[in-house]
């Protein structure tokens, strides 16, 4: 199992990218976000997911050569069309629309249309973080979840993520999906030929399966019960209704080579501290919360673990599996 530094794992990935068809403006934060991914301990956003990838840029699933543009606009809200491409460079436009617009306006809200599977949700917040703005991240996706009484998905497991800036430690970051586990996790596991746990998913019958593949023919359980079907159809509505994206259930499985192209949506919210109760307010009240919430020598902020991992990565490489480096080099020519 070798150790790959993340420069050169991330060119690798890009290379694999843009082999099965995409430009290069789609092909480097695609391959940065899922080496980070795969960094911070998120395997299942991570180095699995880009034969897929490159499978939906050979079938023609994604638009390897889409160029993301602003669609409307209006103060403080913007539109960016991914144009069926790769979510990450429309992303990356939503998020300095929204950041330029928060700072001028004190809010600003971007959404994301005819796109596509946007990895980890928070990864999409950093440049917010970084501004010194609170950011807020949700995303659609391909049905998984059932509507609370049925068995016919409908939902996406539908990402959501935050982050709030701190005066000098690194920001607060929650990241989550609203199944029980993330759907990836299921693709790792069937990958691995691992049984999963019964409390993640449900098969066709809507039956508990510990089967990854049964449960990704199935749908996923949604975490917390109804609360968690019940987000999950906000997700949606703010993704969808407000962008003009698909719904879930329009939507062929990120998992498939084959299929539709997903144009699920994203949505960001970004928030000035300034414009509120004030800057400095706002890092004080922080770190009381975050001073009580140390007070307990059980608790770990959010995000920490995920740091750690990066850091870790960042110094020392990160080690994969052989067999998926030497598929990853095939997919690169390498």
């Amino acid at each position: 199992m070798p150790a790959v530094a993340l420069p050169d794992l991330t060119d690798l990935v890009a290379r694999a990218l843009e082999r099965a068809g995409a430009s290069r403006l789609q092909a480097k934060p695609a391959a940065a976000a899922l080496v980070t991914a795969e960094a911070q301990g998120l395997g299942s956003h991570g180095l699995a997911r880009v034969s897929l990838y490159c499978a939906h840029l050979r079938t023609g699933r994604t638009d390897g050569h889409a160029v993301p543009r602003v669609a409307a606009a209006k103060t403080a809200a913007v539109l960016v069309d991914a144009a069926g491409g790769m979510a990450f460079a429309a992303c990356a436009l939503a998020v300095h629309e929204a950041i330029a617009r928060a700072r001028a306006h004190g809010a600003a809200f971007a959404g994301v249309t005819n796109s596509n599977h946007f990895g980890v949700a928070a990864l999409q917040l950093a440049p917010i973080a970084e501004a010194g703005l609170v950011g807020l991240a949700f995303g659609n996706s391909p049905a998984a979840i059932a509507a609370w009484g049925g068995k016919r998905p409908l939902f996406g497991t539908n990402p959501i993520a935050a982050v709030f800036p701190r005066r000098a430690g690194p920001p607060l970051v929650v990241d989550l999906s609203l199944s029980e586990v993330a759907r990836g996790k299921l693709l790792v596991a069937a990958r691995e030929k691992k049984a999963v746990p019964l409390t993640w998913a449900l098969d066709k019958e809507g039956r508990p399966t510990a089967d990854p593949q049964a449960g990704l023919a199935g749908s996923m359980m949604p975490a917390g019960g109804v609360k968690g079907a019940m987000l999950a159809l906000v997700v949606e509505l703010v993704c969808v209704a407000l962008t003009g994206a698909a719904f879930g259930f329009e939507a062929d499985s990120f998992f498939s080579e084959t299929g539709n192209r997903p144009r699920v949506g994203q949505a960001f919210l970004v928030i000035d501290p300034a414009a509120l109760a004030g800057r400095e307010t706002y890092l004080d009240r922080l770190e009381v919360l975050v001073g009580a919430m140390l007070a307990d020598s059980g608790v770990r902020l959010p995000g920490e673990r995920r740091r750690e991992n990066e850091a870790r990565a960042r110094r020392h490489g990160l080690a994969v599996d052989d067999a998926l480096y030497r598929e990853l080099r095939k997919l690169a020519g390498a």
